[in-house]
């Protein structure tokens, strides 16, 4: 394998690439305002880093071979990773509002529960990931929450009807950038997981994606626009996420899901900054 491949690899499945798409939808809310400070971004980025390499690392043995692989060659490097970013998260922290960090609270024992089992009744003990149907909404509830309300707590922006709304927008959108991620993992998800493919078939949970799409942009109608042509962009991301939706499959490159579906996010950010640089100009 070429080095090229190893360090493109490693950026994928070490979640670096995960962890910029968090970085993009917070910057996207945060210019929605008209805010340029990186700090929440940063902070984000580094704390996904954080969360996601802690539960990768801690149910690594429960992943398809070649991915097994990948984590057990390079467990050190990814470690390493996640320990100088658990350091900046906690150098970035001192900077962020006492607010905030209060707020991040649940979205910790998220992560923590979402593999580490807690118990329910005696000696019964269960994760968040395995109780059915939560999986997808879980993680939906935990990227809406980050990369909306935790940088409008940040910069004392109210949270009000307009800001609900781009919560449930940003909820809605992660659903469907998480369907192809089920769909892949059909096959290998526990039963009890009850994944929206698990439950009414690859086919009928992408028209379930596409009622999410069309909620997603039916409440832009009842939203103040603070940025001009913001439907229009909106429209842009609605369609690429239901074209990488429908062309999604059980059996897919590892690539489709991991970068080009995690790439949206930063698609998504570069139609906004584009379309801010034309309002710029005229």
């Amino acid at each position: 394998m070429s080095l090229v491949r190893r360090i493109f690899d490693f950026y994928i499945f070490s979640n670096i690439h995960v962890a910029l798409a968090t970085f993009c939808l917070v910057k996207i809310t945060l210019l929605t305002y008209s805010i340029q400070d990186n700090l929440v971004p940063f902070f984000i980025f580094f704390a996904t880093l954080v969360s996601y390499n802690f539960i990768r690392l801690y149910r690594f043995e429960m992943v398809q071979g070649w991915f097994f692989e990948f984590i057990k060659t390079h467990k050190k490097s990814i470690l390493g990773l996640t320990l100088v970013s658990a350091l900046l998260v906690v150098y970035l922290g001192f900077s962020l509002q006492i607010q905030v960090l209060i707020a991040l609270i649940p979205f910790g024992m998220f992560t923590l529960f979402y593999v580490i089992p807690f118990p329910i009744y005696k000696e019964n003990t269960m994760t968040l990931r395995s109780l059915a149907f939560v999986k997808l909404f879980l993680i939906a509830i935990s990227w809406a929450g980050v990369t909306v309300l935790i940088p409008l707590l940040n910069y004392d922006i109210a949270i009000q009807q307009n800001e609900i709304l781009i919560f449930i927008q940003r909820f809605l959108f992660v659903l469907v950038i998480t369907l192809p991620f089920d769909v892949r993992d059909v096959d290998y998800d526990c039963d009890t997981l009850k994944t929206l493919p698990q439950v009414f078939g690859v086919q009928q949970a992408k028209r379930i994606g596409l009622l999410f799409v069309m909620l997603f942009l039916g409440i832009e109608l009842f939203k103040n626009s603070l940025i001009s042509n913001q439907f229009r962009i909106h429209l842009i991301v609605a369609i690429i996420s239901l074209f990488f939706l429908f062309r999604s499959k059980e059996n897919q490159h590892k690539y489709y899901s991991a970068f080009f579906v995690e790439s949206l996010p930063i698609i998504w950010l570069l139609i906004f900054v584009w379309n801010l640089k034309l309002l710029q100009h005229n």
